[in-house]
């Protein structure tokens, strides 16, 4: 899980992805040749920070978001929230400006909330979560679990992917913006009719620690109920353990789908966290090895 760690340890608040892209693409380039099928690989400035891999001949493409959310330095010592952070006062941040490294706590409430740095922060500074890995024989828990678990689950499925497209994307946490021009590169390029959310969702009252990925049925946006059932029917003959979601709220990268001028089929398929949106956001490492085995299934069947 040595990648897990390393892509945990990087910062990527959105629309500041350019660092967590250039580790991925790091990691691509050592490792693709040892893949099952070698990808083509799109990226650089005409892509932002997001990457794009062709693997065969795809007509289904998994999508997972690199960034996170945070927090920006606004004036003299106040913060403005990046995405939904949670607002917990003592929680550490960490970031870096012109002047150097910062290190430094969340004050306020969801009114208003500071930094206690001493010192004035560049404007526009991003900061976000000190990172706190933790890992037993049970669970994970750490900052930015989501969406680092979606991006985990993503690279390790290209190690036997065959046909399809690995979609890494950027802004999701803060209104998207760069599904637009990545789902159009792809239909010219390669088209889909199918996509997969990589991404990480709620422990609810419906939904548990340990019973296994969650397909959700519908957030804030509901897909195709056609698709749905043939991707529960699948999953219920895979025999690997999952659950069903039903909610009222919430959004991911099948937002921009669903709003795209492609007919395309969607569904957010993903472990379910603890603590959402804070330092301590906790995940069941059985919900995670189930994510995994269920994407490495539904690629070949679909």
């Amino acid at each position: 899980m040595k990648i897990l760690f390393e892509l945990l340890s990087t910062q990527s608040v959105s629309g500041d992805e350019a660092e967590i892209s250039n580790r991925i693409i790091n990691f691509i380039e050592k490792r693709k040749n040892s893949w099952k099928v070698l990808p083509e690989v799109f990226f650089g400035e005409k892509f932002h920070d997001c990457i794009l891999l062709r693997f065969g001949n795809p007509t289904t493409a998994v999508f997972a978001h690199l960034d996170t959310i945070g927090f920006m330095a606004r004036y003299e010592n106040q913060l403005i929230p990046v995405g939904g952070p949670e607002i917990i006062p003592g929680t550490p941040l960490i970031g870096k400006d012109s002047l150097g490294e910062i290190s430094c706590k969340l004050i306020g409430d969801e009114e208003a909330c500071f930094h206690d740095f001493p010192r004035k922060i560049d404007r526009g500074t991003r900061l976000s979560f000190a990172q706190n890995i933790r890992i037993d024989s049970e669970f994970i828990q750490a900052a930015y679990l989501d969406n680092r678990l979606g991006i985990y689950n993503a690279l390790t499925l290209c190690e036997s992917l065959e046909n399809g497209w690995v979609i890494f994307s950027t802004y999701e946490e803060h209104g998207g913006g760069s599904m637009p021009f990545l789902l159009k590169f792809i239909q010219e390029t390669a088209p889909i009719k199918q996509a997969l959310i990589s991404d990480i969702t709620w422990i609810t009252e419906g939904v548990h620690h340990h019973q296994g990925v969650v397909i959700s049925i519908r957030d804030k946006f509901i897909p195709r109920k056609k698709f749905l059932d043939r991707v529960i029917q699948l999953a219920e003959e895979s025999g690997i353990p999952f659950q069903l979601e039903v909610e009222a709220f919430g959004g991911s990268d099948g937002k921009e789908i669903q709003f795209s001028p492609f007919a395309i089929d969607w569904c957010f398929i993903g472990a379910a966290e603890d603590h959402v949106h804070t330092p301590d956001e906790k995940v069941s490492l059985k919900d995670l090895d189930s994510m995994i085995k269920m994407y490495q299934f539904l690629l070949q069947v679909l």
